[in-house]
């Protein structure tokens, strides 16, 4: 069928067919080419997509064989293309126009890959010391090399790009001030990346971390951290990781690679309920990770040193289904035990920062600071001049979603900008 379901399925519709057949015939070159027209971090997105549940998931050949390996291909013939030529973002006849963004993650760089094309100037605002958002401070290095994206990164400053690192939007400067700086147009591509609280007693106890914090520490070069954040994370033998997602997994992982001895997922429902990929979750398992379902922790407990020292966890039992399908965790009563841990990490999901909707008039926000478009294609914002798309707009989803929104994000910025 035209077009194939991979290609539908894909959220670039990366013309796969086309790809695969120039694979075929060993033009290598032209399909990494093919596949920059419609994605803006093809090497990323062929790393880190759950291709399983996308365009490999849909391929025909399902029916009858293996599919076609589409995110390894992808892969390959970047890495050929990169090793070969020159990779170049085309930059356009320049318009004269300044357009700030904010965070510098897939949405931001999406938008700015194509903003770059049609001739604006772009300035990235970070928090952190380095560009790169979710792929450099957030995706362990074993699902994508920092490498990767530096490389990424190195075409857009050859296309002019700039990026100011350390500058919290909202705390630092506001949207305002950036209007004032002489921007034409601000991105807002922040992302979703507030940790989601449990409010459990003993929650703050030295041995207790957040999945965004145990990660970027675990994960990260030291001198791309934060100051303050610069040391890597004392685990100790012991170490539980409390939910089902992919950052689960990520954090399952990544305690194992840096030295836990026993790592344990607690999950409150059961392995069918869990959101997180198999894939992932198979290959946290291979590497040594247990799992322990109907499992909700209730207390996390100091030792005499204040220190973590054991988890009280409570058992659960699926009830009736909630709103959305899932079966609803009841508590069993009486059943409540503890587990002698060293470390616990809370991968429990995320929220954006509500910091920009918060000094930033005229912008409405709903949900604990996710930013309301008043076009979800377009991206516009309820301010003038103002534009969102990504994580900080959709609650947390995948790096391919975010990337494609702020592409087309940026068409609707041009005929802003150029009215």
């Amino acid at each position: 069928p035209d077009p194939a379901p991979c290609m539908l399925a894909c959220p670039c519709h990366n013309d796969i067919p086309s790809t695969m057949w120039l694979i075929e015939q060993g033009h290598y070159i032209e399909a990494a080419q093919l596949y920059r027209e419609t994605s803006s971090l093809p090497e990323i997105c062929s790393r880190v997509c759950p291709h399983d549940q996308l365009c490999q998931g849909s391929c025909v050949l399902n029916k009858t064989h293996e599919p076609v390996l589409c995110g390894p291909l992808e892969t390959f013939v970047t890495c050929y293309e990169r090793k070969t030529i020159e990779v170049v973002i085309p930059v356009g006849t320049p318009t004269g126009k300044k357009v700030a963004l904010v965070g510098s993650g897939p949405a931001s760089m999406g938008c700015a890959e194509q903003l770059l094309r049609l001739g604006h100037s772009v300035t990235f605002f970070d928090s952190k010391p380095a560009p790169g958002g979710l792929m450099v401070y957030g995706i362990p290095n074993f699902k994508l090399a920092k490498e990767v994206f530096f490389c990424r990164w190195t075409d857009f400053e050859k296309a002019g790009a700039k990026f100011i690192g350390n500058t919290y939007i909202g705390k630092d400067k506001t949207v305002d001030d950036l209007f004032k700086d002489g921007f034409d147009a601000v991105f807002l591509g922040i992302g979703s990346n507030k940790d989601a609280r449990m409010d459990t007693p003993g929650e703050d106890l030295p041995g207790v971390y957040q999945a965004t914090d145990f990660l970027m520490r675990g994960n990260t070069d030291l001198n791309l951290l934060p100051e303050g954040m610069r040391e890597r994370p004392h685990i100790g033998k012991r170490v539980v990781v409390i939910g089902g997602g992919d950052t689960a997994s990520d954090c399952l992982r990544t305690a194992l690679r840096i030295g836990a001895e026993e790592v344990t997922c607690l999950y409150r429902r059961t392995e069918k309920e869990m959101p997180g990929g198999k894939k992932d979750r198979q290959l946290a398992k291979e590497e040594g990770a247990k799992f322990r379902f109907l499992t909700q922790p209730v207390k996390f407990i100091a030792g005499e040193d204040g220190r973590l020292a054991a988890v009280e966890c409570i058992e659960m039992k699926l009830g009736d289904p909630d709103a959305r399908g899932r079966r609803k965790p009841v508590p069993v009563e009486d059943s409540n035990f503890s587990i002698a841990v060293d470390t616990a990490i809370k991968a429990l999901g995320y929220w954006p920062d509500p910091i920009v909707g918060e000094t930033t008039p005229g912008l409405e926000v709903h949900d604990w600071g996710i930013i309301t478009v008043t076009d979800k294609v377009k991206g516009t914002t309820t301010r003038a001049g103002v534009f969102a798309a990504g994580d900080g707009v959709t609650g947390p989803d995948l790096v391919v979603t975010a990337m494609v929104g702020g592409r087309q994000c940026a068409q609707s910025m041009d005929e802003y900008l150029m009215k």
